[in-house]
């Protein structure tokens, strides 16, 4: 039996350590956090070829072990014994990208100048002989010192080598230092191009063209051009290709609750199932296409290999604001949900660019907030061609730039007030393309799908089942509309007065106070209290957008997009920042600046609404 008890995986970004992670350990993993820090810790039980159990840690991916970022500090201190409570790794296993050598082997010098049990996996080495680069692993065996065995993760490849590597790893520690100790950062730069020189056997045009590829998408004027219509396209198709697949949902819901009226009675309990869970849960379920339409872009981009150099792109645009395009990668998984974008934010090596990227993360326009846009531009806004694209989309789209633009602005005045200091260098590999595997996209939509279908059947569910309560007690008396009579009534009358102006009425308060569990409750809010008001009267999401244009004027409407657009509304952001920034003072002064800005630019719309004759 192995001695090794305990080995670690390292190596660069985009290694693909968490694939080879999961190939080795399986369902035997666990997440927690490493002691004392916010930074999560994946372990899990490996079984050696010999049949002897060992405990494996993804350790969060590394440029080198002289860095300051919370993930990197924690890799460094995990592989050099340093973290109180977290013993040291008896082997450590280098993840190279096979196609991305040389890059990798400046931090792989480094590790093994440790002189510790070291074995390299030369990993995605499918994916580099695809594209014409050939590897000699023994070659780069001989030149690193160490067992280098080629694997591939997501087939299982190499798996039974690497684990027999580990096993006997102990043949490779050394007493005396490590000659490439000695070696210093530009050393071991030159060292890497000369290491990978020597073990790449060929190279074909193929492995070239990727180049000649990032000639123009990362090109200085074109590159952004193509971005920004990407994007564009994007929301164009949450719009068209949704409507077909939303018709069929709402024709569900609208079955299952005409169904729920012709077997029961009049009464509470039928009012409770089709006004509290039918018409509130409904109106949300009915934008799942959409998610998973705007989800499936966000997976394909990533796959492909294009949103890091989306990151690097964006990086010139981030330091005018004080920012670096390390915020970027953050900033755009906050278009899925602003908490895996805070917590992406541990991989910014400056705190000033850390907690700016945090405290602007929540203006980035999440999942949750496409709903809201949703019902609201399909009440309001005609369905109508402007030019070659729908006017739907084009306000879609304009509402994602806002909060874009929104969010710049706010890191310009935050970089050079309360997070005052220097602009952050911004280094980056960028990974391979390469086509999106079906069954990882699959996964993807289901996982994402999922989430937000848990979401209205927890969250939304109970949020409008206590709506409902609040909206249906005490009754009212004969004349007496039920919803002023109710103590939900009561509590938003009182908030009204805020909000009247600009320009939200007693509907919209209803609706903002449970939307601070989840924004896209306030759909089902919505839906909710018109239901609750029309009595014996159905409305499902699309009889919603007939309730909207008859209680709201469209200053009112473009308004309440704007709100959104900035209120921090979402309890799930606020206990996160507090995490990760470790207190309350961070979390109050984004949800005091956040509301505020929501306030008055809601005002501004309204009132520039009015003035225009809207």
């Amino acid at each position: 039996m192995s001695r090794w008890h305990k080995a670690a995986l390292v190596g660069n970004p985009n290694a693909g350590k968490s694939a080879l992670f999961n190939a080795l350990t399986g369902a035997r993993q666990k997440i927690a956090n490493y002691p004392g820090v916010t930074v999560e810790k994946r372990a899990g039980r490996m079984i050696l070829p010999n049949g002897a159990p060992i405990e494996l840690t993804d350790l969060p991916g590394s440029y080198g072990l002289q860095t300051t970022s919370p993930d990197e500090e924690v890799t460094r201190k995990v592989i050099l014994g340093e973290l109180a409570g977290e013993p040291a790794p008896d082997v450590l296993v280098i993840v190279l990208d096979a196609s991305n050598l040389e890059q990798h082997l400046v931090f792989a010098q480094e590790v093994i100048a440790l002189g510790k049990p070291t074995v390299v996996a030369l990993n995605m080495i499918d994916l580099a002989e695809r594209d014409g680069l050939v590897l000699d692993p023994h070659a780069l065996s001989n030149a690193l010192g160490v067992p280098v065995i080629p694997t591939v993760a997501v087939r299982r490849r190499g798996l039974a080598e690497l684990g027999e590597a580990i096993a006997q790893a102990e043949g490779h520690s050394g007493e005396a230092p490590h000659p490439r100790a000695r070696l210093d950062m530009a050393e071991r730069r030159m060292e890497a191009h000369a290491i990978a020189d020597g073990v790449i056997i060929s190279e074909s045009a193929k492995h070239r063209l990727h180049s000649r590829m990032d000639d123009f998408l990362l090109h200085p004027w074109l590159g952004p051009v193509f971005l920004l219509g990407l994007l564009f396209v994007v929301f164009q198709a949450v719009f068209a290709w949704a409507a077909p697949l939303q018709d069929g949902l709402e024709g569900l819901v609208g079955l299952i609750s005409d169904g729920v009226k012709a077997e029961m009675a009049p009464g509470l309990l039928r009012d409770f199932i089709t006004d509290g869970v039918l018409a509130g849960v409904g109106a949300v379920v009915v934008f799942l296409p959409q998610i998973i339409i705007l989800f499936f872009f966000i997976l394909v981009l990533e796959a492909t290999g294009y949103m890091a150099r989306a990151a690097f792109l964006m990086d010139r645009m981030m330091a005018g604001v004080g920012l670096s395009g390390r915020s970027f990668i953050p900033l755009l998984s906050s278009f899925a949900c602003a908490v895996p974008g805070i917590m992406a934010t541990r991989s910014i090596t400056d705190p000033k660019d850390r907690l700016t990227t945090i405290l602007i993360a929540p203006l980035m326009t999440c999942s949750a907030r496409l709903p809201v846009y949703a019902v609201i531009i399909a009440a309001f806004i005609p369905n109508r061609p402007v030019g070659l694209v729908g006017l739907q989309g084009l306000v879609l789209f304009g509402l994602y730039v806002f909060g874009i633009v929104g969010a710049m602005v706010v890191a310009l005045i935050l970089r050079r007030s309360v997070t005052k200091g220097a602009a952050s260098g911004f280094i980056m590999e960028m990974p391979k393309y390469q086509l999106p595997r079906l069954r990882d996209l699959g996964l993807g939509l289901f996982q994402r799908g999922w989430i937000f279908l848990r979401r209205a059947g927890t969250i939304i569910l109970q949020v409008n089942i206590v709506l409902w309560l609040l909206l249906n007690f005490p009754q009212a008396q004969k004349g007496q509309d039920q919803v002023d009579a109710s103590f939900a009534g009561h509590i938003a009358n009182g908030l009204a007065v805020a909000l009247k102006p600009i320009g939200f009425n007693r509907d919209i308060a209803l609706a903002l106070i449970p939307s601070m569990m989840a924004r896209e409750v306030a759909v089902s809010s919505l839906a909710t209290t018109y239901a609750v008001a029309a009595g014996d009267e159905d409305t499902t999401a699309h009889q919603l957008s007939d309730q909207l244009k008859k209680h709201w004027s469209l200053p009112t409407a473009l308004a309440f997009l704007a709100w959104f657009v900035f209120a921090p509304q979402c309890i799930s952001t606020i206990a996160v920042t507090r995490r990760e920034t470790n207190g309350w003072k961070w979390p109050a002064f984004m949800l005091a600046y956040l509301f505020a800005l929501a306030y008055v630019f809601a005002g501004i719309t309204y009132w520039s609404a009015i003035a225009l004759g809207f």
